[in-house]
């Protein structure tokens, strides 16, 4: 709490100020994920014993260390829920929609890495040996998220926009993926862009 100079009480933190209670809450979540992931089999880091900030091959390696070519989506991730809390939450403080959105790609996190999912990616896209990722990996995602999140709360609404799209097509002509082909391969997948993708 800030404390008013002339008053000297304590006044209410600004709606646009992250409180220590709100980043508790997100090192909470961040705990829970990062168990429920340990509890289900996942491995903590990389099996191949190291962890790497970059990790750029679509190998078994993928997935598997603190950035890679998703990562980008993850930001963007944070980007649209910033957009949705800030269109739909408004009378929110900031640091709320933030823990908010933290819980929400924790819980996707979990999903994501459920052997039900595991599967559907290996089936409809062009991750055949993708084994789900490492607990280092979806925390680190759930981070990248948080970072776009901040951006949009910082940077111009057309500034984030600008950045969503240099980002999707930064992916998609390094790796012929990025989040919009992700999300459409697992929901309605298509035969062209799936060869196209593993060209």
């Amino acid at each position: 709490m800030d404390i008013h100079p002339d008053t000297k009480r304590k006044m209410p933190p600004s709606p646009g100020a992250v409180g220590v209670r709100h980043w508790a809450m997100v090192m909470a979540i961040l705990l829970v994920v990062a168990a429920g992931e340990l509890a289900t089999g996942r491995n903590a880091i990389c099996a191949c014993g190291v962890v790497r900030f970059w990790h750029g091959a679509l190998d078994v390696g993928n997935s598997q260390h603190i950035a890679d070519w998703y990562t980008p989506s993850h930001v963007i991730h944070g980007f649209l829920f910033y957009g949705l809390g800030r269109w739909l939450l408004s009378r929110w403080p900031v640091g709320a929609r933030l823990v908010l959105a933290v819980a929400v790609e924790g819980l996707w996190e979990l999903v994501e890495n459920s052997p039900l999912v595991i599967d559907r990616y290996r089936e409809a896209t062009i991750a055949l040996g993708y084994s789900g990722d490492s607990v280092v990996n979806s925390i680190a995602d759930i981070g990248w998220m948080g970072l776009g999140f901040a951006l949009a709360h910082r940077l111009p609404a057309w500034t984030t926009v600008a950045l969503a799209i240099l980002f999707e097509f930064v992916a998609l002509w390094a790796v012929r993926d990025n989040l919009t082909l992700n999300v459409l391969m697992l929901i309605r997948p298509i035969a062209a862009i799936k060869a196209w993708q593993g060209a």
